[in-house]
């Protein structure tokens, strides 16, 4: 009887073998397929860490404020808020006091600012009406 089940257990053993040896390749294959399905997909992100990316702090006056971010080979923060028209000057000299104005210009105000080659804000500024500036920031590292 000890003789007959030995082959049984041998092919049992030899299954597993082979299930985990195709397995793990699998699996990792169906993880690279899934984290690069994810890669770059844009995310809601706290407004708190986006800004702390960009270096800057999101001023106290700040409203209707929306950030997202995406992240692959380099990491992509975007940032819109509303703020008053007369405390954007302020706010961009206090946070990009090195920022300079870029040779175009879609907005009403612009700023680009690098940190040493690694990280780089652009800032442009929409004046929407008397009061009100619709700011949007995308910091990226490279």
């Amino acid at each position: 009887m000890g003789d007959e089940k030995k082959p049984y257990r041998r092919w049992v053993w030899v299954l597993a073998l082979i299930a985990t040896v195709c397995a793990v390749p699998l699996g990792l294959l169906v993880w690279g397929a899934y984290s690069f399905g994810q890669a770059g997909r844009e995310q809601t992100v706290d407004c708190a860490e986006a800004m702390e990316f960009a270096r800057a702090g999101l001023p106290e006056t700040a409203r209707d404020a929306r950030c997202t971010g995406r992240h692959w080979q380099d990491t992509i923060v975007e940032v819109d808020f509303r703020m008053p028209s007369a405390e954007v000057g302020a706010w961009l000299e206090t946070s990009y006091p090195e920022g300079v104005r870029p040779h175009s210009c879609e907005g009403d105000l612009c700023r680009d600012t690098a940190f040493d080659q690694q990280l780089y804000v652009d800032v442009t500024v929409v004046y929407e009406d008397g009061a009100t500036a619709l700011v949007h920031l995308r910091a990226f590292d490279t």
